[in-house]
């Protein structure tokens, strides 16, 4: 039996954006599937051995439920990204919701491969000693060369 294959490229890394790969790696690795995930550009943050700044903007994200509305001027005041952060994360944690450390260990206990994308790293001049040590580095093409044969490729 052949074991099934999915391929995931994060390339957001706000709270929000954050989830689903996580989430959907940590899925199909439980259900038995090879799974690679290709952080690139601003996805790339979600290698960094500290996760605590990951954060959340309300702002050009209407779709964010708010307790009451709020008008885009309102959303563009100092400390409405921590605010929102602050909630999100309240909210999260009251739902039993798991925390984005914890998805990601569970992804890497589940031999999910993680892919540094190296034409970011040497874009925005990160040093390597920046992100956890359980991540490969490499380019589109070693990646392509994975996501090319599987059974389900998510761009998110």
């Amino acid at each position: 039996m052949t074991t099934k294959k999915m391929a995931i490229i994060a390339s957001k890394g706000t709270l929000d954006m954050a989830y689903p790969p996580f989430i959907l790696a940590s899925t199909a690795a439980a259900l038995g599937y090879e799974v690679q995930v290709f952080f690139t550009f601003y996805g790339l943050q979600l290698l960094r051995k500290d996760l605590s700044d990951v954060m959340i903007s309300p702002l050009a994200n209407p779709a964010m439920p708010m307790p009451v509305p709020m008008p885009v001027m309102v959303q563009m005041l100092p400390g409405m990204e921590s605010m929102a952060t602050m909630m999100m994360k309240q909210k999260l944690k009251k739902h039993g919701v798991a925390s984005l450390q914890e998805l990601r260990d569970l992804c890497i206990e589940a031999e999910v491969k993680f892919i540094a994308c190296q034409m970011t790293l040497d874009l925005f001049e990160f040093d390597q000693s920046e992100f956890i040590d359980e991540c490969e580095y490499g380019g589109a093409a070693m990646f392509m060369g994975f996501a090319g044969d599987t059974d389900i490729c998510l761009f998110v």
